[in-house]
């Protein structure tokens, strides 16, 4: 089954464009905090994960811009960024399960852990820069999320001052919504589907057919009588 999702791409990138417009007027009126520049790579190596939406988008756009042949080395990477994700998140569930550590020291623990982005090239340039992530658009202004505040460690901005801030969770409620309404759209059997989160490397990794998105025919089902 050909699924169209152009249409649901542009809404993304809609809001990818407003994330930059935000960062632009952040930069303009605090140019002497923001510290961002060609070839620093603090943010590419950032623990975080994707909507359904915005893997599916990176995911295209990778296979678009290289080809198969090309591809051998960037997935090796990814497959090694994602072996490294999987244990420092397995080690994180079994302390939680257990009771060594809470939430709050958790994502503490796992923010100053550092994994470097399988598109982050020798140059210590992106890859991908033009269809990077929204969190990586936002990377070096102030950002909140469930009223936990994070700044750049690289930035200016001091602990305590007034800044504008962007509250992620706005963000990520609107990616879930867009995400919700594609797997809705497309009938897909797995309506649980758009909840899904993933590190950017499982997103280069995975291949998105019609099977993973629970649409067409089930696998291995049987053949009806005519």
């Amino acid at each position: 089954m050909k699924i169209d999702l152009e249409p649901y791409f542009r809404e993304y990138e809609a809001l990818a464009a407003a994330a930059d417009e935000v960062f632009r007027k952040v930069r303009e009126q605090y140019a002497d905090c923001v510290t961002c520049h060609t070839g620093c790579a603090d943010c590419c190596h950032a623990l975080f994960d994707l909507t359904l939406i915005e893997a599916l988008y990176i995911n295209r756009r990778f296979r678009e811009h290289f080809p198969e042949e090309g591809r051998a080395d960037l997935l090796e990477k990814a497959n090694r960024a994602d072996r490294k994700t999987y244990k420092l998140k397995r080690e994180a569930y079994k302390d939680l399960r257990d009771g060594r550590r809470n939430e709050e020291q958790i994502l503490r623990d796992m923010a100053a852990h550092k994994v470097r982005c399988p598109l982050l090239n020798d140059r210590n340039l992106c890859d991908l820069y033009d269809f990077r992530p929204i969190t990586c658009r936002f990377y070096g202004i102030p950002t909140a999320i469930n009223g936990r505040a994070h700044t750049c460690g690289l930035s200016r901005f001091k602990s305590g001052e007034p800044y504008p801030t962007v509250h992620l969770e706005k963000i990520q409620k609107r990616l879930y919504d867009l995400s919700a309404r594609l797997v809705s759209d497309i009938g897909s059997r797995y309506p649980k589907l758009s909840e899904l989160l993933v590190p950017l490397s499982m997103a280069l990794l995975t291949r998105y057919d019609d099977a993973y998105l629970g649409i067409g025919e089930e696998s291995g089902a049987e053949e009806r009588d005519e």
